[in-house]
């Protein structure tokens, strides 16, 4: 049982990673709302989570010595090359598909990071969660709507799959790398990796977002709201909340997008892709909680006279 001193902080974590979830869920609205191409909404995305970070850092002290820390400083550049490639891909997925369904298959990338870890790293990686991998791979190719596919070969539809998927794999890379660099300064590093993305794409944003309009609310509200305030709700949750509340609460980005993506622009997900959404949350439930495929042969002989 947790120390009594330790439950206000754990509620408090628990209600601000469930906020920073909700958030997250509606970034797909964001973008499709203003209006503009994946490359030039990511390239304000990053402007307005840089200029927001950079004076929440500053105010909070999170920035100090950053310069000094080469290493993490080089971690986070490259890190933040693949997030933003990511960021854009998964946009332009969203854009081609749904954004539900984009987000549905977009949430493979926990399961990239376990693939690459053991291939690029080579870290251990249990039986069990190669089962569930592959268990959520079949969620992934299920929410996919793949009977659409099968009745008319769409293949703007397709691309937008495909798309997603690259999202996923520069995820999962990404948040890798960060893991690697930013263990102890993980706001830091996502402060450069928004500025990283500014300078990357600033050169390739569409100039015809510079007129005024309502758009603009809309894009300083994918940088301060979903790469500002969410970041900020997330890495301030994290350390007060066990593995298994994070793992499970997770969901809610999905669900929100799901309801959203009904409720606003009348897409609803077919029986298979319901099932598909049901073997990603399993997938990701076992390897996430530590599950087994089977139980093991030694506690059914315990019960053996």
């Amino acid at each position: 049982m947790a120390p009594t001193s330790d439950r206000p902080a754990s509620r408090t974590a628990l209600w601000q990673l469930l906020v920073g979830e909700v958030l997250i869920g509606s970034v797909g609205v964001f973008v499709h709302e203003s209006g503009q191409d994946p490359v030039t909404a990511v390239f304000y995305r990053c402007l307005f989570g840089a200029l927001f970070l950079i004076a929440w850092g500053l105010a909070r002290g999170h920035l100090r010595g950053l310069w000094q820390d080469r290493v993490l400083l080089r971690g986070a550049i490259v890190s933040g090359v693949l997030l933003v490639l990511n960021w854009v891909a998964l946009f332009a997925g969203m854009a081609r598909s749904s954004i539900g369904v984009a987000t549905m298959v977009y949430h493979f990338f926990p399961f990239v990071m376990l693939i690459l870890a053991a291939l690029v790293l080579g870290e251990r990686t249990r039986p069990a969660d190669w089962g569930w991998t592959a268990l959520a791979f079949l969620g992934v190719i299920g929410s996919a709507d793949p009977l659409r596919l099968l009745r008319q070969a769409d293949v703007g539809y397709l691309s937008g799959i495909g798309l997603t998927l690259l999202a996923a794999v520069l995820c999962g890379a990404s948040l890798l790398m960060s893991r690697s660099v930013g263990r102890q300064r993980p706001f830091a590093v996502v402060t450069v990796q928004c500025c990283v993305g500014t300078l990357m794409l600033g050169a390739f944003a569409s100039p015809a977002a510079l007129h005024p309009g309502p758009h603009w609310i809309w894009l300083a509200g994918l940088g301060v709201i979903h790469s500002g305030i969410v970041y900020v709700l997330f890495y301030s949750s994290y350390r007060h909340l066990p593995v298994a509340t994070i793992a499970v609460v997770a969901f809610v980005y999905p669900l929100v997008t799901l309801v959203l993506d009904y409720a606003l622009y009348g897409h609803r997900l077919d029986a298979v892709q319901l099932v598909g959404l049901a073997l990603i949350i399993v997938g990701t439930l076992g390897v996430n909680l530590k599950w087994r495929l089977a139980p093991r042969r030694a506690a059914a002989l315990d019960v053996i006279p």
